[in-house]
């Protein structure tokens, strides 16, 4: 069973016969290139924190299903952003 708005894209789709967008492969191409390149210029650091700090890290990162350099790099990020409270 689909939701009302599944529905209507079912209906869009069977009912009108769309066309594809022209070009639409290589403009995605650009799009994805152009987010690749921002986000795989990455730096690798050291540093030092408390033992069991990281203790903690990983054991957030495993509830979260995820590396714990990922948890920190997206931590980090979000409070260089401003999306997290210092």
């Amino acid at each position: 069973m689909y939701t009302k708005d599944e529905s209507e894209i079912v209906d869009y789709i069977e009912e009108s016969n769309p066309e594809s967008v022209p070009d639409a492969a290589s403009k995605i191409d650009r799009i994805k290139s152009a987010v690749s390149d921002k986000y795989a210029k990455r730096k690798a650091i050291n540093i030092k924190v408390l033992e069991s700090d990281l203790e903690k890290l990983k054991a957030k990162a495993l509830q979260e299903g995820m590396p714990y350099q990922t948890l920190l790099n997206s931590v980090l990020h979000k409070y260089v952003t401003g999306q997290l409270a210092g």
